[in-house]
């Protein structure tokens, strides 16, 4: 089949849409993957071409550097954070429509194709509109729970209410959804979509995997430095903690603020290079904040990375990351916002440790992506 991807993503950084292309183009199919800052030059590999359409940056400001503190306060600084935090969810409504717009014509001149991959739903309406003009399979791959997640900004209840029936009746057009894990797939077919199907966000599996140390050397953090990840709550912990290692890796938002107190920071490295960081350091954290459906169902990457590295984790007692953490004898759990728990759980894991690395390398056999590759290669075959 000729399948098109459609995201708003930046893809060279996305590890999903990048694993699921490459997947499908090794089982037969031809991809064209539409994203967003695609680097000149960057290449998925044989039988995927990619094309980028740019996003407008909007109301960010910054430098990307994780600043210590919290920033200039007085008057005029606090109005133009009200006047931020007012204005946040209509500038990003309009900012994904702006790129759709510009998108539409990209799309159009790419086509026709035999399925139009949307990935999240800000990209469904586009991939929609293509698949009827194309009669193409329409396949809709929802990353997040999109209406449930915890946004910056005022609250929008009712643009949250209309998005999920509109979220909903696109959908219903696709002859399979894809999600990331089991709670999420249970929501979306409660909202009436049939044929759910779970493609999580684990990594292919190492070919050799060290043996784990008696005792870790630290805690790492390797993802996106920013709010909803329960930072404070782990830079509060590392001042427990300490002298043990507590240490961020990772891309920061913009304009986030955060007083690191006692923890470290390493220069983000690239995805394939994060294994070997994960195995020096010893546990990795896997942190969410309790304030939004969407991290209550969340599987994150880096929970699958941590098991390709051999590291066991420190997780968020959330729903769907205690059934698996649990389940396969991962690591500890701790009360997102709870500084004292998440001191427990870490003491608690470096206490019986070869337990949790004994539990992370026979989970290695079923969480990895030659596993969920298989049900989106299956999928594919039958449309």
């Amino acid at each position: 089949m000729r399948i098109l991807m459609i995201a708003q993503s930046p893809i060279a950084g996305d590890s999903r849409i990048l694993r699921e292309a490459t997947a499908l183009a090794a089982a037969g199919h031809t991809l064209h993957v539409i994203g967003r800052d695609v680097p000149d030059g960057f290449s998925v590999g044989p039988g995927v071409t990619v094309e980028s359409v740019s996003r407008s940056s909007g109301l960010r400001t910054g430098s990307g550097g994780l600043a210590v503190g919290h920033g200039r306060n007085g008057p005029k600084v606090l109005v133009k954070r009200f006047g931020r935090w007012l204005l946040l969810p209509e500038h990003r409504s309009r900012t994904e429509k702006q790129w759709r717009i510009a998108a539409a014509p990209v799309v159009a001149a790419a086509g026709p194709f035999d399925a139009v991959h949307a990935h999240d739903f800000n990209t469904l309406e586009l991939a929609a509109e293509y698949a009827a003009k194309w009669s193409a399979a329409l396949v809709y791959d929802s990353h997040e729970l999109w209406f449930d997640r915890a946004l910056p900004g005022r609250p929008t209840p009712l643009w949250r209410a209309r998005g999920r029936r509109y979220e909903v009746s696109l959908a219903a057009k696709a002859r399979v959804v894809f999600t990331v894990s089991d709670g999420i797939a249970e929501r979306l077919r409660s909202r009436g979509l049939a044929d759910v199907r779970v493609i999580r966000n684990t990594f292919p599996r190492a070919d050799d995997v060290p043996a784990a140390p008696d005792r870790p050397e630290g805690l790492l953090y390797a993802g996106r430095i920013g709010a909803g990840r329960d930072l404070p709550t782990v830079v509060a912990a590392a001042r427990q903690l300490a002298p043990f290692r507590t240490v961020l890796m990772g891309s920061v938002d913009p304009n986030y603020r955060l007083d690191l107190g006692p923890v470290e920071t390493v220069a983000e490295r690239p995805i394939e290079e994060v294994d070997e960081t994960l195995r020096t350091y010893g546990i990795s954290l896997v942190t969410l904040t309790n304030t939004c459906e969407n991290h209550r169902l969340a599987l994150p990457n880096k929970l699958f990375h941590a098991v390709r590295a051999g590291v066991p984790v420190i997780a968020a007692d959330l729903p769907e990351l205690r059934a698996v953490v649990t389940h396969y004898k991962l690591g500890g759990l701790y009360e997102p916002g709870n500084p004292q728990s998440l001191t427990a759980a870490v003491r608690g894991v470096i206490e019986n440790y070869p337990t949790y690395t004994d539990g992370v390398r026979t989970a290695a056999t079923e969480l990895n992506w030659e596993h969920d590759a298989s049900t989106l290669v299956t999928a594919y075959s039958d449309l």
